[in-house]
Parts: C-alpha cells; structure tokens; sequence
C-alpha cells in the first residue's frame, strides 16, 4: 500500500472517497449497494467509527466519518473495500481491481468545512442529474439527516449540535447553488447561443 501522508488519530474527522477503474462502476445493482452499507455498519462497530455523511454513487461514493477509537480508520476502510471488492468479483465472476488505485483521504479539521461536505455529498446524486430531488436517492443518509429515516448509519449529536433533529438541514442543502450548476447552465446557455447564431 503507498504511503500516506495523512496520519488517522482518534477524534479526528476524514472525507474518504474513490472511483471505480477507469470511471466504471461500482454498484450494479440495488443488492450491491445495501449489502456495502451493512458492511460499513458491520465495521464501524468492529473498528470503532462514526459515519457523518455518506453518498454511494455507481461510480463512486464519498464517506465523511470520525475516528473513534485507537485503530486507524485506514484499517477500517482498507478491510471494508476489499471484503466489497471480493464479494464483487465471486457475484459477477470477475477479477482484478475494482477501484481506481487507493482511496482518497482528506482531513478535515474545521466544522464550518464538516458542514459544507456534509453537503457537497448528500448534493452527489442531483449534481450528477441521476434525481431530480436528493430525497429521492435512498443510497445516502441524506433522509436520516433531515429527520424522514430512522436509521443507524449517522452520528445524530454532531448533526444536532448544528441542525437539532435535523431542522433547517434540508433548506441549508437544498439553497445551495453549486459551482457545477452554474458551470452547466452557463455551457447551456452559451451552446444556445452559437446555435442561434448558426441561423
């Protein structure tokens, strides 16, 4: 494994994300997607972690979690994709990578930041035009965040601390204006514009 720079330590928050080979996917199925989840259930109590923010896209997925014990996250997630990776390849009959090269890991140390990923990744499946509305996308803990989900793939007293039982997080990520709409209305715009022209 390469070395890396960042070093994991209890207490600290880490935006950890990959894609598949080549851009291809990940998830082929709903049953791959929830059988990763129950995985990522399964490890963070194993290897003591809490999960933030999670958004699991078919090519690629964004984790924000906290480590809470002794064992480095790394560990955790190294264990986690390779467990996915195997039970891939025995289910579809391949072989080989399934990622591209090691995950990323990022840092993060301000909690205005925490919040901004927070949103950046529950935004995933909009941004990328695969829903019209983030609540309709079931692979994120987006319904959890925002009080419409019970489930236990969410440390709930970090939320609280800034959206208490999840009130105002909906607006919060919903009022965003991302750079890569604005990038993509601008391309629209600009194509209709030499298209009239072109008359």
């Amino acid at each position: 494994m390469a070395k890396r720079n960042i070093v994991f330590k209890k207490g600290r928050y880490y935006h950890i994300y990959n894609r598949g080979a080549n851009r291809n996917k990940i998830f082929f199925e709903k049953d791959n997607f929830l059988y990763l989840l129950r995985k990522l259930k399964e490890y963070s109590k194993k290897f003591n972690f809490s999960i933030i923010a999670y958004c699991l896209m078919p090519n690629h997925y964004h984790f924000l979690l906290r480590q809470d014990g002794d064992d480095p996250l790394n560990v955790a997630i190294g264990v986690l994709f390779n467990a996915y990776t195997k039970a891939i390849n025995r289910m579809y009959n391949k072989s080989g990578t399934l990622f591209e090269g090691h995950f990323k890991c990022i840092e993060v140390e301000d909690d205005k930041y925490i919040l901004e990923l927070c949103r950046y990744i529950h935004r995933n499946p909009v941004d990328d035009k695969l829903v019209e509305r983030i609540e309709d996308w079931e692979f994120s803990n987006y319904l959890e965040w925002i009080g419409n989900r019970k489930g236990n793939l969410l440390d709930t007293d970090l939320r609280d601390k800034y959206f208490p039982g999840g009130n105002g997080y909906e607006k919060y990520v919903k009022e965003f204006y991302s750079e890569k709409q604005a990038r993509n209305e601008a391309r629209e715009y600009l194509n209709s514009l030499r298209k009239n022209n072109m008359r």
